[in-house]
């Protein structure tokens, strides 16, 4: 297919038609769990059942009319891309941003390609010795990511496209209170959604973690923990107690230099998860608590949160 054609039909930049066709070229592809055990699969992932109703409707079966052959093409071209980066553990977009209001099949391409990647990864996953507990615990934040897309209003997706492409390959593992993120010499720490942020669970996942990487990746040497974020950012000490859950997350790091053009807007990642609205104005977003007043107050003055980056050695 042409990428010129392919891209008009999707409606997206044709750059992003010819970047899937470059790292994806020929290599193979894998296919989709058969439908009947779409279910189960779906529920051990932590998919919600009003997601899972979407996603069992919008099925890509072989005479599904809602499956156009570019729409085939690009979930074929998307599972073969990250496939072949299987035990990466750089962001890698799976393949372009699509207008998700078209219908299903629109909607949830990447949580398809996604589906077909779960026996792949699982494979990864056992050659490494990680157990079926972290393992399935860890594939299942596709259920969490879902359910927070459509709290947003499918404002969430763009980004959590990208980031379940690291679960899928091998490179994020959760071990109790925090996500551990494969890299160069240091483990990337995130924060899912999943609970308090209290220093007694977070020793607990660095020491689960100081085990894990051992264990599991004795040929990947680790020398520090290190998180990109704006729960780093100092200005929230202006706000918050010292005794929050936040301010001594923040003290176990020492932070680089700011710069300013380092990571995503703090201002939008503030909001998409404290709030999780894009869109709501500033005077509407709820003042419940500490933390949600502190951001609201901050930017109606004016001024603007930062993402911060810290390590401390392991």
């Amino acid at each position: 297919m042409d990428p010129h054609d392919i891209a008009a039909r999707l409606g997206v930049p044709v750059e992003d038609v010819e970047r899937v066709q470059r790292l994806a070229g020929d290599l193979p592809s894998v296919p989709l769990p058969a439908r009947a055990d779409a279910p189960a699969l779906l529920d051990r992932l932590a998919v919600r059942p009003d997601d899972a109703a979407e996603i069992m409707a919008g099925w890509p079966d072989a005479d599904s009319p809602l499956w156009t052959p570019e729409l085939r093409w690009l979930l074929d071209r998307s599972i073969a891309l990250v496939r072949a980066d299987l035990g990466g553990y750089v962001w890698l977009p799976p393949g372009p941003e699509l207008p998700r209001d078209r219908g299903l099949a629109w909607r949830h391409l990447y949580v398809y390609a996604y589906l077909a990647l779960v026996d792949v990864v699982r494979g990864y996953h056992r050659d490494h010795g990680v157990s079926d507990v972290v393992s399935w615990l860890t594939l299942a934040d596709l259920g969490r990511n879902l359910a927070i897309d459509r709290r947003m209003r499918r404002e969430g997706w763009p980004v959590m496209q990208s980031w379940l492409t690291l679960h899928v390959r091998g490179a994020v593992y959760e071990l109790g209170r925090l996500q551990h993120h494969r890299g160069d010499g240091v483990i990337g720490l995130h924060v899912p959604d999943s609970g308090p942020l209290t220093p007694e669970a977070i020793s607990a996942s660095l020491d689960e973690a100081r085990a894990f990487f051992p264990r599991h990746f004795p040929d990947e040497p680790y020398s520090a923990f290190s998180c990109g974020s704006w729960l780093l950012d100092p200005q929230l000490r202006e706000y918050l107690p010292e005794d929050s859950n936040i301010i001594r997350f923040q003290r176990r790091f020492e932070l680089e230099p700011y710069e300013e053009a380092d990571g995503p807007d703090a201002d939008v990642e503030v909001r998409r998860f404290v709030f999780r609205t894009l869109s709501t104005p500033l005077d509407q977003l709820p003042r419940d608590t500490v933390l949600q007043r502190a951001i609201v107050d901050h930017l109606a003055a004016g001024r603007h949160w930062q993402w911060r980056q810290g390590r401390f050695p392991i």
